[in-house]
């Protein structure tokens, strides 16, 4: 048995208690091989697992955390101990105790071998938010949309999926737009390759089903109106696609779009991957799709700094992604 620090939060009342504790590797499931944590990130779905109202953790009281990478411990089917290695998604965060915290559990299925090219910092800067985004910029790239098309516009660009698809895209010779509801961090933006940046409230009211056609293309991180729009500007034949409910889970839209466009919606998941097609895209991740504006995108902080970040992500505040150090005393 060893001892450890987690960040654990106990959702079964009206109010949270959560803050750092001291666990054992007995407190952990037993259905998966040991991981020595190293690095985690803080994604909006933390958020929601860490309060009451959140109605994502299965159980109470949880370490949150949908992300991990560090050392595996123990063989794990075809990889081997010793082996550096992400896990992401699944049941991780939610019904079984996630990555806030120095060792973790996780089924043989669900672990992802650390490609070369990629630190497991660098995998937690990008993490689950960096993998949603380039699940969709994947599927701009699979509909065939290519630079010379016009427009991407980036929708909740300062998040952590919108921040990582502006650097993907950018530096895939895409020009692409920022949307955003905080203006002070255009420079954060440009920094990272957009070209222009919008302000959020030019798609926050309900509009017209079919407008001017202004992108060729879209990553939508925020739901709600805003999708709405986006759509109803989308050039004919381009493709959006889905990932965020921020604005909101409805999308108030029509048939035109699709029907007189021919505009395409993609939707993405990001937590049931197979396995396969999850490796696959790390394998990208680490070449021809990594940011390169990692740096600018991440920030550490530590396990005792988590608190405030939790609660910072759920109002809106947070900018970039806050990457947690695991081997900080």
């Amino acid at each position: 048995m060893t001892t450890f620090r987690a960040f654990r939060a106990d959702t079964s009342g009206d109010t949270v208690d959560r803050g750092v504790v001291e666990m054992s590797t007995d407190d952990l499931a037993d259905d998966g091989a040991l991981i020595e944590v190293h690095w985690s990130s803080v994604n909006y779905k933390d958020g929601l697992a860490s309060t009451p109202t959140g109605r994502v953790a299965r159980f109470s009281p949880m370490v949150p955390g949908v992300d991990l990478a560090g050392i595996l411990l123990e063989d794990a089917g075809d990889i081997a101990a010793g082996t550096q290695i992400i896990v992401h998604g699944y049941d991780l965060g939610v019904n079984r105790h996630g990555g806030f915290a120095q060792f973790a559990t996780a089924p043989h299925d669900w672990i992802v071998p650390l490609p070369s090219g990629l630190t497991t910092r660098e995998a937690m800067v990008l993490g689950t938010a960096g993998y949603t985004a380039a699940l969709s910029v994947i599927a701009l790239l699979d509909h065939g949309l290519t630079p010379s098309d016009g427009k991407v516009l980036v929708t909740g660009a300062t998040g952590g999926v919108g921040s990582t698809a502006v650097s993907m895209m950018s530096q895939l010779g895409y020009e692409v737009v920022a949307s955003t509801g905080k203006p002070d961090e255009s420079s954060f933006l440009t920094d990272l390759g957009a070209s222009e940046i919008i302000e959020r409230s030019m798609l926050a009211e309900a509009g017209k089903p079919l407008q001017g056609m202004q992108w060729a293309g879209a990553i939508d991180c925020v739901g709600g109106v805003p999708l709405a729009n986006v759509l109803a500007q989308t050039a004919y034949g381009g493709a959006v696609a889905a990932s965020g409910l921020t604005a909101g889970n409805g999308l108030p839209t029509t048939v035109l779009p699709f029907i007189l466009r021919n505009v395409n919606l993609y939707g993405i998941d990001s937590v049931q991957t197979p396995i396969e097609r999850r490796r696959e895209v790390w394998q990208r991740i680490a070449s021809d799709l990594k940011p390169a504006g990692l740096d600018t995108i991440g920030h550490d902080i530590g396990l005792d700094e988590l608190d405030d970040v939790l609660t910072g992500i759920l109002d809106g505040k947070a900018v970039g992604r806050a990457v947690v150090d695991l081997k900080r005393s």
